[in-house]
């Protein structure tokens, strides 16, 4: 995906690596027992631990850690046997115990990769530099008091994964794609929910700029905690057009880091980018190595679901969708099992147009996910079923697939309640064909001049004069033999 800067001097490319901070799925927190459910009232779900209070040692989640595993599987990455959880040392209000556990040069996840769908139907790779596991801290409330800042703790110890792409990205498009998959993959997986306004999945981005045609890495800017998919891309595209403004000025990139304002879209600074050692890592005295064995890794692949793009090519090969609307279908879970249970025994290019088009729309308009469609799977195949019997036509049931909304009943219920059966008796609606060309002598003197295009006219004449019953198969069959000069 072309994403070219024009300056004075020379054509810029943007070069983009992200951090995606993904909340893990688990009843529990990372080193203690204490609640990792969201939404509690503050400071109600914090151990001691938590809290960072003298003399508390860490107790490992091994839930967590299968959580870890079974992404690193999901990203065709290497699982590293053996990994270290070690202190990052800095302070914050926020981080009461004054470090962060976290892995830095042994992660539990190394290499992997994800696969973007382009818009043109081709895919691109884009590198995973690692995974590892490390705790939250906690939330820092700073409009709650005019002089004062709160803090919330029920966040902090929280398990999170830290999945760090490599510098593959070019676009602020590309971006947006590669969090859509990585949040579709971490959903199937069911390790991470991928709620971006709640903070389960959070995003950094690490920005530089070089000319068109250079391989060299410049000096990059990280800009902090970007939480949904839109300022993520917004925020890429002003920092790349100001590092492009710096160096066409002569000026030099500081490596720093920074925040995005959405209100001014625009970045700002925030504090200059530490490096590793700034941090002082060393590994927690009071942690283990963790290891373990290949039956441990074979036991949790066996429990991988179909993954998105497994599920897309065999949506393509099975049911012959195009690799677009495939992909459409897969990337969330839950239409894609939708749009099975619709296409099971029907035709299902009929399926996905129908599922692509009238439920998604239904869906965006109320804003909620396929499982609060108000009109399930097995109804809405139903529907197809009284399309292809002929009992109703599309345009008939478009209108039938309005009242199952309103009303959640059976397609079946609403045609016999409503008396919408489409007439298919031949008779009835050759009578009512023979009317309109005897009504209408100079339009069949028009058609059999040759301007043929008025058929559509007749048709929904037709349609008119039998109230939208008529199937329109043959009304175009009798007209067109009637019509014959």
């Amino acid at each position: 995906m072309s994403y070219v800067i024009k300056g004075d001097t020379a054509d810029w490319e943007v070069v983009i690596g992200l951090e995606v901070h993904a909340q893990v799925i688990a009843k529990a927190k990372l080193f203690s027992g204490a609640s990792a459910d969201f939404g509690a009232g503050p400071n109600t779900q914090v151990s001691f631990i938590d809290a960072g209070m003298p003399g508390m040692l860490p107790v490992i989640n091994g839930y967590c850690v299968e959580q870890a595993v079974r992404t690193g599987l999901g990203l065709k990455a290497k699982i590293n046997q053996r990994s270290v959880f070690a202190r990052k040392n800095y302070f914050y209000a926020d981080m009461p115990q004054g470090y962060q556990i976290s892995q830095c040069d042994m992660p539990i996840v190394g290499e992997g990769t994800v696969y973007l769908d382009m818009p043109d139907g081709m895919t691109r790779a884009i590198g995973i530099e690692r995974l590892h596991l490390e705790q939250d801290a906690g939330k820092s409330i700073h409009d709650m008091h005019v002089t004062k800042s709160m803090i919330d703790l029920n966040r902090s110890g929280v398990a999170l994964m830290e999945i760090v792409s490599k510098p593959d990205l070019r676009s602020p498009e590309e971006a947006g794609l590669y969090l859509k998959k990585l949040r579709s993959i971490l959903r199937y997986l069911r390790t991470c929910d991928g709620n971006m306004e709640e903070g389960s999945m959070r995003c950094d981005a690490n920005v530089s700029v070089r000319p068109v045609g250079s391989n060299e890495l410049r000096t990059r800017c990280e800009i902090k905690n970007l939480n949904s998919v839109r300022f993520v891309a917004q925020a890429i595209e002003h920092e790349a057009k100001r590092h492009v403004d710096v160096y066409e000025s002569g000026g030099k990139i500081e490596q720093e880091t920074r925040l995005y304002d959405a209100n001014k879209g625009e970045t700002r600074p925030m504090r200059s980018k530490e490096f590793a050692h700034d941090y002082r890592y060393f590994p927690d005295p009071d942690l283990l190595p963790l290891e373990f064995d290949d039956a441990f890794v074979a036991k949790i692949k066996a429990t991988l679901p179909e993954l998105p793009d497994d599920k897309k090519a065999r949506f393509i090969a099975n049911y012959g969708l195009s690799a677009y609307d495939a992909g459409v279908l897969v990337a969330d879970q839950d239409s894609a099992v939708y749009f099975e249970a619709v296409a099971k025994g029907r035709d299902a290019k009929v399926a996905n147009n129908w599922v692509s088009s009238n439920v998604f729309a239904v869906l965006n308009a109320r804003n909620v996910p396929i499982t609060e469609c108000p009109v399930s799977a097995q109804h809405l195949g139903r529907l197809l079923d009284l399309i292809s019997d002929n009992t109703l036509s599309t345009r008939m049931a478009k209108d039938v697939f309005e009242l199952m909304i309103e009303t959640g009943k059976d397609p079946g219920s609403i045609v016999e309640e409503r008396g919408l059966k489409q007439i298919t008796d031949t008779g009835a609606i050759e009578a009512a064909v023979d009317a309109i060309i005897a009504q209408n002598a100079d339009k069949v003197a028009q058609y059999r001049a040759g301007k043929v295009q008025i058929m559509g006219w007749f048709v929904g004449q037709v349609m008119k004069a039998t109230q939208g019953n008529a199937s329109p198969a043959l009304c175009s069959d009798l007209l067109t033999k009637k019509l014959a000069p």
